[in-house]
């Protein structure tokens, strides 16, 4: 597999639309959780992207895995944490769906990078 720089990646794109939408949504929370839900969420989700492009930038495949498998958790992460916050209220279900549709195609996405990188290891 020929490596894409990281911009180009559709997982980094698109998770770098979910961090603005993260962003947008924990502005308009309580100050009290600024430096606890907000913060965890917002560094969970700046993770995503943040691993994509470092694990590319890497010289080898085994690192780049390792980076994706961190983006990977981090998904997971952010997903918990927003389902955190719509049990205390901070964020209605009619926005959380839409949202954790786009975390859910992001981990996809990188799954299928995972899946990709290890065949051409492969190959």
């Amino acid at each position: 597999m020929e490596r894409q720089r990281y911009r180009d990646l559709v997982a980094w794109q698109k998770a770098m639309g979910v961090v603005s939408d993260v962003y947008e949504l924990t502005g308009q929370w309580p100050r009290e959780e600024l430096f606890g839900l907000t913060s965890q969420l917002r560094r969970a989700i700046v993770s995503v992207p943040a691993n994509i492009a470092e694990g590319q930038g890497r010289t080898g495949v085994n690192e780049f895995l390792h980076h994706l498998s961190i983006a990977q958790g981090s998904v997971c992460e952010t997903e918990t944490l927003l389902h955190i916050a719509r049990r205390l209220s901070y964020v209605e279900q009619s926005a959380l769906d839409p949202l954790l549709k786009r975390t859910e195609e992001v981990a996809r996405l990188i799954g299928g990078l995972i899946r990709s990188l290890r065949a051409s290891k492969q190959a």
